[in-house]
């Protein structure tokens, strides 16, 4: 009897081995057969998000308004005619009706310099843009991540709830042939308890993940969202320097800034030739009562307005425009400075994930599948307890588990990187030598 329950326990622990030797990268646990691309994600995200919609209109109308203020002021026509006249005079002696057209002529150039700053007005409006696709990408690549880790992580904590089953009946066969003690039975139906428990936990975060991508791509929450394809660990070596770089000739915030400057400078130089009026050119016709002819006499005039006895309404309106255009370029200053800042610290948050996830992949994740198997063949001898092999597989599991946090954090960090600078990463890109001298 005790001989077939011992063979029972040796089956039991060969096959718990075969478990142990397996990879991290199993076939997932999950039932989802649909695989969810990220290059589809950002698609969709880009196509759809009503925010994106928004932005893109809110351009579209800055560029109509350029037209607007470039455009000479309206003509004027008057028609003037007497309506009633209670005097004896001659026929000829009154105009009775009068018809006059008038152009302003925008001779100083104030609304090409008010066209020039809403044409700045309006490529601002398109950084606005850029900056919403952006953060978009971001927010979609995130959640995205997010789900591929979630799911990763319910794969891990399947497979050792199938392990732990097995470590439960391995000890229960023990403990019925006298080899083990109860207590190690109890050990691992707590520790299986334990893991059973946690999965809700990791339903939440994939539930949360997958709402939030609906909510990017504008469809309803509870729409279905299929399984990522698989995260793999894709070491991305980046120089500081060409990141900083790379982000002053693109980050969208800088543009916005250095269109606001140019903006603020054209309202000055308009402002500046408020001085200078534009004239109004004007011809007359008018027509007498008795007069045969249609037109009775034809005049021409202009007319001007008169600034320089506005002097403090028009000092006022440069001084203002000066403080604007000081104020964008302080602006732009700062945006520059917090760029750079922004930049690096994101920087120190890539490397930190991207040295913790290669040192969990080649080292401590190995490592622990390494003792685990010990404890293993320790415990099929009898010569260790199965709290040290619990111990020993809980630490594979955590060590596994983080691996997959770590590689989420570090892709999410990337985007937020990407989404910074505002343009692919690729250009960043460095040997390994260069690499490690930006960390010195």
């Amino acid at each position: 009897m005790k001989l077939n329950a011992l063979l029972c326990t040796g089956c039991a622990v060969l096959a718990t081995a075969s478990l142990l030797a397996e990879t991290p990268s199993l076939p997932p646990a999950t039932n989802d057969t649909n695989r969810l691309s990220l290059d589809a994600v950002v698609s969709e995200v880009l196509s759809n998000n009503p925010s994106l919609k928004a932005a893109r209109a809110n351009w579209g109308a800055m560029q109509e308004r350029v037209p607007q203020v470039r455009a000479w002021e309206d003509p004027k026509f008057e028609m003037d005619a007497t309506a009633g006249r209670f005097v004896s005079v001659p026929p000829n002696s009154f105009m009775d009706q009068k018809f006059m057209l008038e152009q302003a002529l925008p001779l100083s150039g104030k609304n090409r310099l008010q066209g020039k700053a809403a044409e700045s007005d309006a490529a601002g409006a398109f950084e606005q843009l850029r900056r919403q696709e952006l953060d978009a990408v971001r927010k979609a690549r995130t959640a995205y991540f997010q789900l591929a880790n979630g799911c990763a992580q319910l794969d891990v904590n399947r497979r050792n709830v199938e392990l732990l089953k097995q470590f439960v009946e391995i000890s229960r066969d023990k403990f019925k042939v006298g080899v083990r003690s109860e207590s190690d039975v109890l050990n691992a139906e707590t520790a299986l308890a334990n893991l059973e428990e946690g999965e809700a936990d990791i339903q939440r975060e994939i539930s949360q993940a997958r709402i939030e991508l609906n909510r990017l791509r504008n469809r309803p929450p509870r729409t279905f969202v299929g399984r990522p394809v698989e995260s793999t660990f894709q070491a991305l070596n980046l120089s500081l320097e060409k990141l900083q770089a790379l982000a002053l000739a693109y980050r969208p915030e800088l543009f916005i800034a250095q269109e606001k400057v140019d903006a603020a400078q054209a309202r000055l130089d308009a402002a500046r030739k408020q001085w200078i009026p534009d004239p109004a050119f004007r011809v007359e016709a008018d027509r007498y009562n008795d007069a045969g002819q249609a037109i009775s006499e034809v005049d021409a005039g202009f007319s001007v307005s008169l600034p320089w006895f506005n002097r403090a309404k028009y000092k006022a309106g440069i001084r203002e425009n000066q403080k604007m255009v000081e104020s964008a370029k302080q602006e732009l200053s700062a945006a520059r400075e917090d760029t750079l800042s922004m930049v690096q610290n994101e920087f120190i948050e890539v490397e930190t994930f991207h040295h913790h996830t290669e040192l969990y992949k080649d080292k401590l994740l190995p490592l622990a599948e390494q003792t685990a198997s010990a404890k293993l063949s320790g415990y099929q001898s009898d010569k260790e307890n199965l709290l040290d092999l619990l111990t020993a597989q809980q630490t594979v599991r955590q060590a596994e588990s983080m691996y997959w946090e770590h590689l989420m954090h570090y892709q999410v960090a990337l985007a937020d990187l990407e989404s910074l600078v505002g343009a692919s990463l690729e250009a960043a890109a460095t040997s390994s030598t260069e690499h490690h001298h930006d960390l010195k």
